[in-house]
């Protein structure tokens, strides 16, 4: 339900009727009549459409334009994000999505607030799924990334044991984020021999990323990730917002290893 995919071909200046997944992908999405959508065909294009018609059983899209190129990045980011007070939860889940993430799973460590003193000024978590496709909408990509429930920081782990490269934002004694993903490049083959000269160097499709409150992590909460895979990295000298640190964060991944570059 997270993109509007289609098995067959699509064309430019005809009409196309959705049924089944793809109708409830554009559920998903917000449809209505006279909206823009993004669309994908059997060969993994993307194309832009607008709906027609709109009903519980069937869809109408006129298509008008396709992109040159794929709107959604080959790496997939999951941003582990600490809860932040007031707006910020909101700010985060928009810019995020429009720099391509995958998933985002809100959590509360030791040092940020609880999602209980949260929602006692006003109750917004229910709008975060919305804020995403929203978000998508404004940025025109394909897919609706995953506003995850929020949870513990002892109880996300289970959604972070798959393969992929583990970083988590430590101001104390991280490590250089460049020196990580050369490091990682380096002990992770397989090596392309390009040409006569020389090597393709190993990039990770799939990338978590752990980013903490205002105060940081505690050191047992570092313990702890370290000990789930993830490497502790320092973005420079200044310290950041957790705002400033998670869309940063993002943006800089998508331009080594995505499609910002």
């Amino acid at each position: 339900m997270d993109r509007i995919a289609l098995n067959k071909k699509i064309n430019i200046g005809k009409e196309l009727q959705i049924t089944g997944p793809p109708l409830e992908a554009l559920c998903f999405q917000g449809g209505r009549v006279g909206g823009l959508v993004t669309l994908t065909d059997s060969e993994g294009n993307d194309f832009r459409g607008r709906v027609l018609r709109f009903s519980k059983t069937e869809g109408s899209l006129f298509i008008f334009d396709a992109f040159s190129s794929p709107t959604e990045s080959t790496l997939e980011i999951v941003l582990l994000q600490a809860l932040p007070e007031k707006e910020r939860m909101e700010l985060i889940i928009q810019k995020v999505t429009e720099l391509g993430v995958s998933t985002i799973i809100p959590f509360q460590s030791e040092r940020s607030i609880s999602l209980k003193e949260r929602e006692m000024k006003q109750k917004k978590a229910h709008r975060w799924q919305r804020i995403a496709v929203k978000a998508v909408q404004q940025s025109r990509r394909a897919r609706v990334p995953w506003v995850a429930e929020c949870r513990s920081f002892q109880e996300i782990w289970k959604d972070c044991r798959g393969e992929g490269l583990k970083i988590l934002l430590w101001e104390k004694k991280g490590e250089s984020l460049g020196d990580v993903l050369k490091k990682y490049s380096l002990i992770n083959p397989p090596f392309e021999k390009v040409g006569e000269g020389g090597f393709e160097i190993y990039h990770p499709s799939k990338i978590y990323i752990a980013v903490g409150p205002e105060g940081g992590f505690t050191p047992e909460e570092v313990s702890l990730a370290k000990a789930e895979g993830f490497i502790p990295v320092k973005l420079g000298q200044r310290i950041l917002r957790t705002e400033t640190a998670a869309i940063t964060m993002v943006g800089i991944l998508q331009y080594a290893l995505g499609d910002l570059g």
